[in-house]
């Protein structure tokens, strides 16, 4: 992501949430809010999704199955996350890279809960702009963090962060961005912050030829057509084993307690979608410290 732009994923995840919401998953993914902290011309897009309406032009399909494909990931890697998070029940929650994350206004299970929300200052701003005057009963804390100047554990010690008492970690849709050392670096700084009984949940991806040839075949696609590309400034950097990223957990002195693909995550939160392709890569780990 370029330093002074807010991350262009962060609304295509906001508008994958907003087209899943009351029609995939239901039951076990609700956000009612993600179309709210979409602009008018961001909700166009979600609107023909959630018609039905496919367009004819190659670079508007590719928009529309980009969308499409997004929403059947993001409604089954919430209802994983979110329950991962009920679960643990710790008294703070840090959400690396929160974009337009919307878990402190549409949980009640984090009222009272200490909410720390890490990530560039510009996609912050951008967030909080599109908040308005939205409240939330969690105790909320926004935690600008720009890597390239700033350290994350000074960063959240600033922000009140108590590393003695348990805090669950939500690292979700972050990680392929990031270089391996990038990644180790910051497990190394979560490990340190997180008291017994604190939890990470991570999202990653793992080797795959077809996904990856295929999100170039699609960007390619997006740009010979003239339409945007929510993912040109943020290329993929690394994809991990499952038995590589749980080495790398418990070097740090986290214990992986579950680790499933997210074809799985759909099945057990019951998406039930036509774009498997965009689940095959992907993967949910969470790992404990005991």
């Amino acid at each position: 992501m370029i330093d002074t732009e807010a991350s262009r994923t962060a609304v295509l995840v906001c508008q994958g949430r907003a087209v899943a919401n009351g029609r995939l998953g239901v039951g076990r993914f609700s956000d009612p809010l993600a179309v709210e902290l979409l602009t008018a011309g961001e909700r166009e897009l979600v609107d023909r999704v959630r018609a039905g309406d496919i367009p004819k032009g190659v670079g508007a399909r590719i928009e529309y199955e980009l969308l499409s494909g997004t929403a059947e990931l993001l409604a089954a890697r919430t209802a994983v996350i979110d329950d991962a998070v009920r679960e643990s029940a710790n008294p703070q929650l840090v959400i690396l890279g929160a974009g337009l994350d919307s878990r402190a206004w549409r949980m009640p299970e984090l009222a009272g809960v200490t909410v720390y929300e890490v990530d560039h200052p510009a996609s912050q701003a951008l967030k909080r702009e599109r908040l308005g005057a939205r409240t939330t009963e969690a105790d909320l804390h926004f935690v600008p963090v720009d890597f390239g100047k700033d350290t994350l554990g000074a960063s959240l010690t600033a922000a009140g962060h108590d590393a003695t008492r348990p805090t669950t970690w939500i690292w979700e849709g972050v990680v392929t961005y990031l270089t391996p050392a990038e990644i180790a670096d910051t497990v190394t700084e979560v490990a340190k912050r997180s008291a017994p009984g604190s939890r990470l949940i991570v999202t990653y991806t793992t080797p795959n030829l077809v996904h990856r040839y295929g999100r170039r075949a699609m960007e390619l696609l997006l740009s010979v057509t003239g339409r945007a590309n929510p993912m040109a400034r943020e290329p993929q950097r690394s994809s991990w084993t499952p038995e590589g990223l749980a080495a790398l957990l418990t070097e740090r002195g986290l214990t992986p307690t579950s680790d499933i693909d997210m074809v799985a995550a759909a099945a057990a939160a019951e998406v039930v979608g036509k774009r498997e392709r965009f689940l095959a890569a992907g993967r949910i780990v969470v790992a404990d410290r005991v």
